[in-house]
C-alpha cells in the first residue's frame, strides 16, 4: 500500500465532500484507539473546523489518558482543531436508574454496552447540528463489512465513513506514518465500551490479522490448520449474524392496488 498515497486520497475526499455539502466542519468521537486517532487525524489534515468529543463513561483511565494526548497532539499541529469533554457517567447512571430490572435468566450486559455507544452518537450529532458539522465515523473495513463490530445507532450512525476500506493493519500504517503517538500505536484495540479492559480479541476470540485472513479466504479448507478451521468459523458466524447491520433496512414495499 501507498501509505502517504492514501492519506492524501482520504484527506481530499473529506474535503471534496465537505466543500459541496451545506456543512461548515467535522466532528468526531475521540476514544483513545488507533481508528479515531487515525480518523480524527484525517479530518484534521482538510483544515476545515473540526471539534473533537471525549465522553468517558466510567472510562478506563489508560484510554482517557491515550484520547487526551492525541487530542493535545492535534491542536499542537493542526489550528483548525478545537475539544470538548463530556462526561456522560452520569446521564448513563441515571438512564439506568429509569430503566426496569433485567428480568431473571436475560443478560443485561450487551443492551448497557449499546446503550451506552447510543449516548456518544447522540452527543455527537448535538455538537453536529449545533455546528453545522459532519459526525465522521471511525470503523474500518474488518468492523463494518466483515464481522459488524459496531453498535447499530451507535458508533454506526454516522455521517461519513474515512477509513472503511481499509483492514485495521493498514490503519495502523497509516497511524504511523501520521504520526499517532506510541502509546496508541501499541494499545490493544478495544471497543471501550465495558468500562474495563477487555479487548477487541477477547471479545471477538480473534485477532485483526487473523479476521482479515479469514474475509480474504477463500481456497481448500481440508488444507487449513486446527487455529485457521476455528478462525473461519468465527468470522463466518459473525459476519451471518450481523447481516442485519451491513445490509440497508429492509422495506415493506406495498403492492399498487393495496394503496
Amino acid at each position: 500500500m501507498n501509505t502517504q498515497a492514501v492519506i492524501d486520497h482520504i484527506t481530499h475526499w473529506l474535503q471534496s465532500y465537505i466543500e459541496n455539502s451545506p456543512c461548515k466542519g467535522f466532528v468526531i468521537g475521540v476514544s483513545g484507539g488507533i481508528d479515531s486517532a487515525v480518523s480524527s487525524t484525517l479530518a484534521a489534515r482538510t483544515g476545515h473546523p473540526l471539534i473533537c468529543v471525549e465522553m468517558p463513561i466510567h472510562q478506563h483511565h489508560a484510554q482517557v489518558s491515550r484520547a487526551r494526548e492525541h487530542i493535545d497532539f492535534l491542536k499542537a499541529n493542526y489550528d483548525n482543531v478545537s475539544s470538548v469533554e463530556v462526561e456522560l457517567s452520569g446521564v448513563y447512571d441515571t438512564l439506568l436508574d429509569a430503566l426496569p430490572e433485567v428480568p431473571d435468566g436475560l443478560d443485561p450486559q450487551m443492551p448497557l454496552v449499546n446503550t451506552r455507544a447510543r449516548l456518544r452518537m447522540s452527543t455527537l450529532y448535538y455538537f453536529a447540528a449545533l455546528h453545522s458539522s459532519l459526525v465522521v465515523g471511525t470503523g474500518n473495513k474488518v468492523e463494518d463489512f466483515g464481522i459488524g463490530f459496531f453498535t447499530k445507532y451507535g458508533d454506526g450512525g454516522v455521517d461519513l465513513s474515512p477509513i472503511a476500506d481499509l483492514v485495521k493493519t493498514e490503519v495502523y500504517a497509516l497511524g504511523a506514518e501520521l504520526g499517532v503517538n506510541t502509546a496508541i500505536m501499541e494499545a490493544a484495540p478495544t471497543d471501550g465500551l465495558w468500562g474495563d479492559d477487555r479487548t477487541d480479541e477477547d471479545q471477538i476470540g480473534a485477532s485483526y490479522p487473523e479476521l482479515e485472513w479469514a474475509m480474504d479466504f477463500d481456497g481448500d479448507e481440508s488444507t487449513l490448520s486446527e487455529r485457521q478451521t476455528e478462525v473461519l468459523a468465527i468470522y463466518r458466524r459473525l459476519n451471518g449474524a450481523n447481516q442485519h447491520k451491513m445490509e440497508p433496512i429492509p422495506v415493506c414495499d406495498i403492492p399498487a392496488g393495496l394503496k
